[in-house]
């Protein structure tokens, strides 16, 4: 009996190949993504944590000079921050580009590994019938010789 053989073993081996390396590339934009999304929170926090501190401090009385340094510190803060919300989007909308391309990539892998399930099961379909009829064919040889011995 002959081994199934998938014509487009080659084919399939490549789509895998692209799709592993989709997902690492996800994979990575995600840590991109989760990186530069936890420095956004950070710098707001901190920014937070500063207008907190400058309430306070008006309470009990400070200098203009301490004021025009929360000032020029919460401005710096501010330019940071939109500065790393731009890298949220960017790195948000290349997490998305990979995660589509990784979608689209296990279709088609899955495509190929449907189409060689259905082309094995018709091989062995083929094969099953190639043997009854070997079997046929044998048990007839085996019933004439019988009837030619008699």
């Amino acid at each position: 009996m002959t081994s199934f053989h998938y014509r487009f073993d080659k084919v399939l081996d490549l789509r895998e190949q692209e799709r592993d390396e989709t997902e690492m590339a996800y994979k990575e934009a995600i840590e991109e993504f989760e990186k530069v999304a936890t420095q956004l929170y950070d710098q707001m926090k901190k920014k937070e944590n500063i207008l907190e501190e400058q309430q306070q401090r008006m309470t009990t009385g400070f200098s203009i000079d301490d004021l025009h340094h929360y000032s020029r510190f919460i401005t710096t803060l501010d330019v940071t921050i939109d500065h790393i919300q731009q890298e949220v989007m960017k790195s948000r909308s290349k997490m998305n580009w990979y995660e589509t391309q990784l979608l689209e990539k296990n279709i088609e892998v899955k495509k190929f590994e449907k189409m060689k399930e259905i082309g094995k099961e018709q091989h062995d379909a083929e094969m099953e019938h190639v043997e009854a009829n070997r079997i046929d064919e044998l048990s007839t040889m085996k019933f004439r010789s019988k009837e030619d011995g008699w």
